[in-house]
């Protein structure tokens, strides 16, 4: 056991350390984060940021490139209630494997990322969350290069959150946060069903 004199020497050491760091952080600007990776929460941490951004009152947008509407999720509903300063649009048509329109996907693709490009462009967002735009950039329905260019030229302010498994190294080189779920365990592999309230 750390006898109280130790402990607090080295809380003091470790204090310093950390109050130097915190003063040499002084740079402010937009931030590009991406969560991606195979594990479970990617969205899931971007909902929390929205939280965290609503807190503040900062203006929100939100466009879904994959999930759509054969189920209502939950956190629609919840962000309904903040429809004063969160706007969310449901662009996807479901899974890709849903459809099986490859045509069809492409058209759903560009039209949120014309979406996504227009509230970008809107001054009163603070934040801005891209939910599995890397799903399309994987399955190649928006070109990457195109994409990267449209993130990196957003105004010097603004926030933007990309969601999804399969970061393209263009997206990960450009970002300034990059958070990876791993897969560790799952639910699913044990036969259990996606539940509402936790997977919607």
């Amino acid at each position: 056991m750390t006898d109280p004199e130790s402990w607090a020497r080295k809380m003091a050491r470790r204090k310093a350390v950390q109050d130097a760091k915190m003063a040499a952080a002084t740079a402010e600007k937009g931030l590009l984060m991406v969560h991606t990776g195979n594990g479970k929460g990617k969205t899931t941490a971007a909902l929390g940021l929205i939280l965290r951004a609503v807190g503040h009152g900062w203006p929100v947008g939100m466009v879904q490139f994959i999930k759509s509407g054969g189920r209502r999720p939950g956190e629609l509903v919840a962000l309904e209630r903040f429809a004063d300063l969160v706007d969310c649009r449901v662009m996807g048509e479901g899974f890709t494997w849903e459809t099986q329109d490859r045509a069809r996907d492409i058209s759903a693709a560009q039209a949120a990322w014309t979406t996504a490009q227009a509230m970008m462009a809107e001054p009163r967002y603070r934040l801005v969350v891209l939910d599995e735009l890397t799903i399309v950039l994987r399955y190649r329905f928006l070109a990457v290069s195109d994409v990267v260019a449209g993130l990196t030229a957003r105004r010097p302010d603004l926030h933007v959150v990309v969601t999804g498994r399969h970061a393209p190294p263009e997206l990960l080189g450009a970002a300034d946060l990059i958070t990876e779920a791993q897969a560790v365990k799952h639910p699913f592999q044990a036969g259990i069903k996606a539940q509402v309230g936790i997977e919607f």
